[in-house]
C-alpha cells in the first residue's frame, strides 16, 4: 500500500516537471516570437491613435477598448485556427505566406518613407475614413477601419509567431499564439490609451496651482505629439528591418541563399574592423542592410501597385 502510494507520488510529481517544463517552454516561446513581431507591434501603436483624432475625448477609450476587443477577436477567432490548420496540414506554406507578410511590411515601411520625403495623399489605411457629420457614424467608421487594418497587422504578428513553433506540437502552438495574441493585444492598446490619454493629464496638470506639477503637465502637453512622432519614425524602422528580415531567411529556406551570405560576408568584414562591440557591429549591419533591401523592394512593389492600379480599375466591374 505504501509502496502504491509513494509510486502514484513520483508519478504526480513526473506529471508536474513535465507541466513545469511545458510551460516554461511555451512562455520562452511566447517571448521569442514577441521580440520577432516587435516591428508590427511598434507600428500598430503608432497608428492606432490616429483613429480618435477629431472625435470627443469622452469616446477615446471606449473607441479603443472596441478597437482592442475587435484585435482580440482577430488573433484568437479567425488567424489562431486558420495558423493552427496551416502548422498542422500545410507547414511548408508558412515560408510562402510569412514571405508575403515581409512584402507587406516592406511595402508599407517604404510608403512611410516616401511620405516623410514627398508628402502626398494620406495612405489608405491611415485615411479610409469618408466625411460624415454623424459622430455616431463616424466613430463606427474608424472602429471598422482600424480593425481592419489590425487584422493585417495582426496576421503578419501570428504568422511570425507561428514561423518560430511550427516545429512545436500542436498544443504548444496554440498556447504561444493565443499567448502572443493576447499580450501583444494588450500591451499594444494599453500603450495607445495611455498616449491618447497623456495630453488630457497635461492639460489638467497645466491648470494646477503648484509651479512644477504645472511645468510638469504643459511639458507632457508639448511631448506628446513629440513622441508619437518618434514612435512612428521607429516603427518604419522596424518594419523595414523586420520585412527585409523575413525576406532574406525565407528565401534562404527556400533554397536561394544569395542575398544572406552577401549580408553575412558584409557584416563580419564590418564587424572585424573594430575590436569594441564586434556584436553590435555586426547586428547593426545586418540589420542595416536587411533595411536597404526592404526600401529597394518596397519601392519597386509601389511602382508596380500604382502602375497596376489604372488596369486593376479597368477590369474591375464599376458600382452603379
Amino acid at each position: 500500500m505504501a509502496t502504491g502510494l509513494i509510486a502514484l507520488l513520483d508519478d504526480v510529481a513526473a506529471i508536474a516537471k513535465l507541466a513545469a517544463a511545458s510551460l516554461d517552454d511555451i512562455a520562452a516561446q511566447t517571448a521569442k516570437a514577441g521580440a520577432k513581431a516587435a516591428g508590427v507591434v511598434i507600428d500598430d501603436a503608432a497608428v492606432t491613435p490616429r483613429y480618435v483624432v477629431g472625435l470627443s475625448p469622452a469616446r477615446e477609450l471606449p473607441i479603443i477598448a472596441k478597437i482592442a476587443l475587435g484585435s482580440l477577436k482577430n488573433k484568437l477567432l479567425y488567424l489562431l485556427p486558420a495558423g493552427i490548420f496551416l502548422g498542422y496540414f500545410a507547414p511548408w506554406a508558412i515560408t510562402p505566406l510569412l514571405m508575403v507578410g515581409g512584402l507587406y511590411l516592406c511595402y508599407e515601411g517604404a510608403e512611410k518613407l516616401c511620405e516623410a520625403v514627398m508628402p502626398h495623399d494620406a495612405h489608405e489605411h491611415d485615411a479610409g475614413v469618408s466625411g460624415t457629420s454623424d459622430p455616431v457614424a463616424l466613430e463606427n467608421q474608424k472602429v471598422s477601419g482600424a480593425i481592419r487594418t489590425d487584422f493585417i497587422l495582426s496576421a503578419e504578428i501570428m504568422a511570425l509567431t507561428l514561423a518560430n513553433v511550427v516545429a512545436s506540437n500542436i498544443y504548444t502552438q496554440a498556447a504561444v499564439l493565443a499567448s502572443v495574441g493576447i499580450l501583444i493585444t494588450l500591451a499594444v492598446y494599453g500603450v495607445v490609451a495611455l498616449i491618447v490619454k497623456a495630453d488630457d493629464a497635461g492639460l489638467a496638470l497645466a491648470g494646477s496651482s503648484a509651479g512644477l506639477v504645472r511645468a510638469f503637465g504643459r511639458g507632457l502637453v508639448v511631448s506628446v505629439p513629440v513622441f508619437l512622432s518618434i514612435l512612428a519614425m521607429i516603427g518604419t524602422a522596424a518594419m523595414l528591418w523586420v520585412g527585409g528580415s523575413i525576406l532574406v531567411h525565407g528565401m534562404a529556406e527556400l533554397g536561394y541563399h544569395g542575398p544572406e551570405h552577401v549580408i553575412e560576408r558584409i557584416a563580419g568584414g564590418v564587424s572585424s574592423v573594430s575590436a569594441y562591440l564586434p556584436e553590435v557591429l555586426h547586428w547593426t549591419t545586418t540589420s542595416a542592410l536587411q533595411a536597404a533591401l526592404a526600401i529597394l523592394v518596397g519601392g519597386v512593389t509601389i511602382f508596380l501597385v500604382h502602375a497596376s492600379s489604372p488596369l486593376i480599375r479597368r477590369l474591375l466591374p464599376q458600382s452603379q
